[in-house]
């Protein structure tokens, strides 16, 4: 078989990605069950690499599997820190898309004011480092500002993602990494948002102000509450006679699925900012359209 030749075993649907996106690091396809890479130029078929979809090994095509943790692409995952007070099911969402292969990169370090809450205790129990902060006058194992800027830096953070972390960031930390700090709120910012909206707190107040949409929004985070540029919002109807309850639960659902979205993106690089200071997400599937 010469150049360009597929096998006769890969799926005529399976969608063909160039050397170009191999270099990038796209290499999952959420759309699909299997994803291939067919290189530019290959002297033989045994050349061609199969990538397998929600994995993390490359399986050549004479069955001999290369561990991506002991190849150079490693390097290019995006390293994520994650800030939560709570059970922190935003944040078990966004470490099993990293896990599962939907979005190329790790979470190196979690970070709770509250040690003990659920998704400190999630953290621990799949390895993740944890942090307290910020620190306390009765607890010693907490760390300063100056001590989280430089365990993240350590880390070698790409991305900080607040998950539930009912905290005001530092300014501190927001300058330390610009443009690279982002929270997730349960209403459609502007609206319901600031100091004092949050939990149950904001979907009380969609439904009482006669609002007929609410939904998530995925923010950057600047030196305010719920102030910082909107990347990324989804849209969900307000019944007729909903309980506060009922609407946080239908929000949430959106919430795991929007930052797993957002993540993925952060991951490959698709997030741009336009000239205006607004971000924008590029799509996946049509790199000329932008959300």
């Amino acid at each position: 078989m010469g150049a360009h030749t597929v096998l006769s075993n890969f799926p005529t649907n399976a969608p063909v990605l160039s050397l170009k996106h191999f270099k990038r690091g796209f290499l999952f396809d959420s759309s699909s069950t299997h994803c291939f890479l067919r290189f530019a130029e290959f002297k033989s078929s045994t050349q061609a690499i199969q990538i397998a979809h929600r994995t993390q090994v490359i399986s050549a095509v004479s069955s001999k599997k290369v561990d991506v943790e002991n190849s150079d692409l490693k390097s290019r995952r995006k390293k994520l820190a994650v800030f939560v007070s709570g059970g922190g099911s935003n944040f078990k969402a966004i470490h099993a898309a990293t896990r599962d292969g939907c979005a190329f990169g790790d979470v190196v370090v979690l970070v709770t004011n509250k040690t003990s809450c659920g998704g400190a205790a999630y953290a621990r129990e799949n390895g993740i480092p944890v942090i307290q902060f910020p620190k306390t006058k009765n607890d010693s194992e907490g760390l300063s500002t100056d001590g989280l800027v430089s365990a993240l830096r350590k880390y070698e953070v790409d991305f900080v993602l607040l998950a539930g972390y009912l905290k005001l960031i530092p300014v501190e930390l927001v300058r330390n990494f610009p443009k690279r700090i982002l929270n997730i709120h349960p209403s459609l910012l502007p609206a319901f948002g600031g100091k004092g909206y949050y939990g149950l707190k904001v979907h009380k107040a969609v439904i009482a102000s006669g609002a007929r949409y609410s939904g998530p929004t995925i923010h950057y985070v600047d030196e305010e509450y719920d102030t910082g540029k909107i990347l990324a919002q989804r849209v969900v109807s307000v019944c007729a006679f909903d309980t506060p309850e009922e609407l946080a639960a239908r929000v949430l659902h959106e919430e795991h699925r929007l930052y797993v979205d957002v993540v993925e993106a952060l991951c490959e690089d698709r997030v741009i900012w336009r000239d205006d200071g607004v971000p924008l997400i590029q799509s996946k599937e049509d790199p000329k359209h932008y959300s």
